[in-house]
């Protein structure tokens, strides 16, 4: 089961700063329900649409960023052409042709946020590798975090006029931290990675 090769353009990863920002959800359902919260934690003014035949064009006008649940073609590319005359952000869940933005799988620990995206080629991937990173950000990786917060904030006071040594202090801070990654495969996929391997005749 080898992979087709094609092109494929990889979307550039970015991090929205949302802080006051007019974001506008549409849709009612549970992927609805997360994006608005998550919208909300990253400061965003979120509102709702939650029927989408009732929208009227008027309630998209200076919004920032659109997130639009109801994986419906006609909606979604009228979605689109809304995005391009009122310059908004979008992103139709599911229908990346209709969106400028992709959302990417996220794992998250105090203010850490590592983002997982497979291009669409993998989702299915992209949520078991989030899951393991996940699992490893548990609250005493948290902690740590918030440990090191609190040791760069003494550090301006200790080293107001050197950045160096400010530097040189986070780095003895972190030493010893080290994340291993293991990664394991389904079966079929293994048979044909040694499938590949050169065969030694004895």
């Amino acid at each position: 089961m080898s992979a087709n090769r094609t092109s494929l353009t990889v979307p550039f990863p970015v991090s929205l700063n949302l802080e006051g920002r007019r974001c506008i959800v549409i849709g009612d359902d549970t992927e609805a329900e997360q994006k608005s919260g998550a919208l909300r934690a990253s400061g965003a003014n979120v509102e709702r649409i939650h029927n989408p035949a009732l929208m009227q064009d008027e309630q998209l006008r200076g919004a920032f960023f659109v997130v639009s649940t109801p994986q419906d073609e006609k909606i979604s590319a009228h979605l689109r052409e809304l995005a391009d005359r009122e310059r908004f952000l979008l992103c139709c869940i599911d229908q990346p042709a209709h969106g400028f933005v992709s959302m990417a799988a996220i794992a998250k620990a105090g203010p850490v946020r590592v983002a997982i995206s497979t291009a669409g080629m993998a989702p299915r991937v992209g949520k078991l590798l989030r899951n393991g990173i996940q699992n490893a950000l548990d609250e005493t990786f948290a902690r740590f975090i918030a440990c090191q917060a609190a040791i760069k904030g003494r550090n301006r006071k200790r080293f107001p006029l050197s950045s160096a040594k400010r530097r040189e202090a986070m780095i003895t801070a972190a030493h010893g931290f080290r994340a291993d990654i293991v990664l394991r495969y389904p079966e079929w996929f293994t048979d044909e990675e040694r499938a590949r391997l050169p065969q030694i005749i004895e």
